[in-house]
């Protein structure tokens, strides 16, 4: 198999840059690529390349994300920091999909990576690249996820790890992880977005390797969510892919992979892409429904924290991929999004909030008539329930009042006696 060589490309004034430094903007201020040249490689060797390492019981080719170094970061494996990420379930959605009108609606979970959410994926072929670069410390900005997991792949290979997070505005069962795995963590004063600025800066003037979404080879991890949803439905390509949206690298990550799955033959057909943004975090919404100017959204406010970011690095990379996938952005409300999740729950599957949109985003797209009910949908759950269960808590118990959310399919606990009588009385009550 032919190695392809790689290089930087930034995906506004299209300046190249090769590998040598580190960079995760262009001069222009524009985001990067990692780009690679296609030319001479067969496609369907490469699939079947693929397909030979699923199943492997040793080396990098165990993780699903390495399986498809080719199209991540072509290195050796003793080069590469890797959890044995990816390999995560694709169900059918059940109630989920009663629930979204879906006949043929299939949820891809990334809460089964190893500290429970999709960022593993972008974090492994991440902090490979901080090694490769020599880096001994990693930094980010974060709402919860990416800083349990930089923390994590940080501390497997030996690196320090610093984390910057809104004070208050993060989730306890993220900050755990954050704090058990040996991140240093920094709480300030402002939002999500103030942290990332604030990361940056840190970043460049101190040489420490960022690792939010801004960094290309993030990204290049994060793709492998759409090969391996793919090889999972033996390259079959599904109608529509219904993601939420954050801080929108991995709708980019996404659309992506499909692009560059397109160009090699691999796939022949492109699918289209739904981006589905918390209706108090949406900036993206906003630009693309009023054919306006990019605006940051001041002071983003969502139950669903991952995507609590009203400044979005990758909204570039976003809309690239929403073109080339004659794509849609839509928004949901709370309720929306924890009805949906009361959905996912039921359905035995369970996600954290953010997650859910994608179920909820489903839902109201089939209602407008954008989505065909018959339409084959791969909905991507981001996060694992235990993520952030005091939201599961307050919905149950229906004591999101204030948040303007009632727990519409509420299943509270009942208090009772300790005796049989008691039992029956509450088990055979209806």
């Amino acid at each position: 198999m032919k190695k392809m060589e790689a290089y930087l490309k930034c995906i506004r004034c299209g300046k190249e840059y090769d590998l040598g430094q580190v960079r995760y903007t262009c001069d222009c201020g524009g985001t990067l690529d990692l780009k690679r040249d296609f030319d001479g490689v067969d496609g369907m060797e490469l699939k079947d390349l693929w397909e030979k390492r699923w199943g492997a019981r040793s080396g990098s080719a165990m993780s699903g994300v390495w399986r498809y170094k080719e199209l991540v970061f072509d290195l050796p494996d003793d080069k590469i920091v890797t959890r044995m990420e990816g390999n995560t379930r694709m169900y059918p959605a059940g109630k989920a999909g009663k629930y979204a009108g879906l006949k043929n609606f299939l949820l891809k979970h990334e809460g089964e990576n190893p500290t429970g959410s999709f960022k593993d994926r972008g974090m492994t072929c991440g902090a490979t690249a901080a090694k490769f670069y020599n880096a001994t410390t990693v930094a980010c900005a974060s709402t919860g996820n990416t800083s349990a997991s930089m923390a994590s792949y940080a501390a497997c290979s030996g690196m320090k790890s610093l984390i910057f997070i809104p004070e208050g505005k993060i989730a306890y069962g993220k900050l755990a992880q954050a704090l058990a795995f040996g991140g240093r963590t920094l709480q300030i004063k402002g939002n999500f977005d103030d942290a990332m600025t604030l990361v940056q800066e840190v970043c460049a003037k101190l040489n420490i390797y960022l690792l939010n979404s801004i960094n290309p080879f993030r990204i290049e991890g994060q793709k492998a969510i759409c090969f391996e949803i793919l090889q999972q439905l033996n390259w079959q390509v599904p109608d529509w892919f219904v993601i939420p949206g954050g801080n929108l690298g991995n709708n980019s990550a996404l659309s992506k992979a499909l692009e560059e799955l397109y160009t090699l033959g691999i796939i022949n057909k492109k699918p289209r892409i739904a981006v589905i943004q918390a209706a108090g975090a949406a900036p993206l919404v906003k630009m693309w429904k009023e054919h306006t100017p990019f605006e940051p959204v001041k002071n983003p406010e969502t139950i669903a924290t991952a995507i609590k970011i009203g400044n979005p690095v990758s909204y570039e990379k976003s809309l690239r991929g929403l073109k080339w996938s004659n794509g849609v952005v839509e928004s949901v409300t709370e309720q929306e999004i924890m009805d949906a999740k009361a959905m996912v729950d039921a359905a035995g599957i369970g996600a954290e909030p953010a997650s859910c949109c994608s179920v909820a985003g489903a839902k109201k797209l089939v209602e407008a008539g954008v989505i065909d009910p018959e339409a084959t949908v791969v909905g991507i759950l981001t996060g694992n329930i235990l993520k952030d269960p005091d939201a599961v808590i307050g919905y149950h118990q229906d004591t999101l009042g204030k948040l303007g959310i009632k727990g519409t399919y509420a299943n509270k606990p009942t208090v009772i006696e300790p005796d049989l009588e008691a039992v029956k009385a509450a088990v055979f009550a209806d």
